[in-house]
């Protein structure tokens, strides 16, 4: 794949890159080592001034970052400003938590038999992380905040087609002040992965991606025996029991399945309902999708813009002909519209069987599956009842269902009564195929550092 920026509202060539020789590749793998024996002896003081930095740069140039990402990948010029502005809620978190969290843990030393006994937090070296094209920000930062302020070096290999806002990261920590090679991006194709992943330089990887991305760099890096920590796929459950607020279940719901036009890992998908409120969740969904307005993706009335990319909307739509030919119906939307650009509706698919392929893969688009169930038992059934487990969401006024699905659901995070979405104070990531480790959080920033014990006699 081409590096370049496709504008994926006019499907126009924007602007193409040269992607790295090997020679200019292992120079930057390099400058990172070189880096990172300096910059591990910083402080945190010194590493929080920097990351503080680069928060109010993000502030001070959302608008401008936002009109690239809208550019590059499609998302509302709206919701990239607000993903600009989180990346530097997050900066701000780990410059004034990090020493918290990777303070000293005292161990008993009588226990142990010493006269002092601890564990240190102490970072790895250069990292690399492989992210995608869906929070181009966002989910590069979910990493770079925390790897820095542990004193680890980042090397960014992005995707393909979102190169500008790869390169603002480099260029956003440099302006803050961080030391040269510190954070890197590589502009490379994914042929190459393989090969900074086996270079001794780099001690630990990051993936947001494919579950089958993430198996390709969970197996070179096993082999090298380097740490990994992959965030992949989603097939979110939205379940919806009798006593939920329903209007309220309805309008998120809504938000929950288009946000960033329906491309996001942890965006509900299937949609379970108790059959005794299926049929009145199903008439104001319906109508609540319908009344999305598909557009420009710079213009603030918009609700949804294009898919980011022409293959993306090619796989949705040939997921909703498939159910459609096995039986399914096909309640809203369901066709591409005419005209340039990757567009494609907000659309809703009931009747879904295990035969049809939506079961059990991921919809990366503005597709709702709705699902009819008679009790708890068969919605719990039903939620688990995939090979994902990433977020989930459970709508229910009633304690002892709450307690249930957050005891019972085989996923990284159960919100109830609200939007499964990330915060730099809980950890993120999921179970099964939806990958291991965690970002965010003092689980996050721990991830790619050695758990030294130390003991002195």
């Amino acid at each position: 794949m081409a590096i370049a920026t496709v504008n994926p509202a006019t499907g126009e060539t924007v602007k193409t890159f040269e992607p790295l020789s090997v020679e200019e590749l292992d120079a930057k793998l390099e400058r990172a080592a070189g880096a990172f024996q300096t910059y591990r002896l910083t402080t945190f003081a010194e590493r929080a001034r920097w990351m503080r930095a680069a928060a109010d740069i993000l502030d001070q140039e959302a608008d401008a970052i936002a009109t690239v990402m809208t550019t590059e990948m499609g998302k509302t010029r709206q919701a990239a400003r607000a993903e600009a502005q989180k990346c530097a809620k997050a900066c701000r978190f780990y410059a004034e938590h990090a020493e918290a969290f990777l303070a000293d843990e005292p161990a008993d030393p009588g226990a142990v038999g010493a006269q002092k006994a601890f564990a240190r937090y102490q970072p790895l070296g250069p990292v690399l992380a492989v992210m995608p094209w869906n929070f181009p920000l966002w989910q590069a930062m979910r990493f770079a905040a925390p790897a820095l302020m542990a004193g680890n070096v980042g090397l960014l290999k992005h995707a393909s087609n979102v190169p500008q806002t790869a390169l603002f990261m480099e260029d956003l920590f440099s302006r803050a002040g961080f030391p040269d090679g510190v954070f890197q991006t590589l502009l490379i194709g994914s042929d190459l992965v393989e090969r900074v992943l086996r270079d001794r330089r780099v001690v630990a990887a990051t993936l947001t991606g494919s579950t089958p991305a993430g198996q390709a760099v969970a197996r070179v890096s096993g082999e090298e025996i380097k740490k990994t920590v992959l965030e992949l796929g989603g097939s979110d459950p939205f379940v919806v029991l009798p006593s939920a607020d329903l209007e309220k279940a309805v309008e998120v719901g809504v938000v929950a399945r288009c946000q960033n036009n329906g491309q996001s890992c942890i965006a509900a998908k299937r949609f379970i309902v108790h059959e005794a409120v299926a049929d009145e969740f199903e008439r104001r969904f319906v109508e609540k999708m319908a009344g999305l307005r598909l557009g420009d993706p710079m213009d603030d009335a918009t609700d949804l813009g294009p898919l980011a990319t022409e293959q993306g909307r090619n796989d949705v739509e040939e997921l909703v002909a498939d159910a459609a030919a096995q039986g399914a119906t096909v309640l809203l939307g369901g066709q591409q519209p005419d005209g340039p650009g990757w567009y494609y509706p907000a659309t809703v698919v009931t009747g879904i069987t295990p035969k049809m392929r939506m079961y059990a893969e991921e919809v990366f688009g503005p597709v709702a599956q709705l699902y009819r169930v008679p009790d708890v038992d068969a919605a719990l059934e039903l939620a688990n009842a995939t090979d994902f487990g990433l977020g989930s969401n459970v709508w229910t006024n009633d304690p002892v269902e709450q307690d249930r699905f957050i005891r019972d659901l085989a996923a990284g995070a159960v919100f109830v009564n609200g939007m499964t979405t990330s915060f730099p104070e809980l950890p993120f990531g999921g179970v099964k195929t939806s990958g291991y480790g965690r970002e965010l959080s003092a689980h996050g920033i721990r991830e790619f550092c050695n758990v030294k014990a130390i003991w002195v006699g």
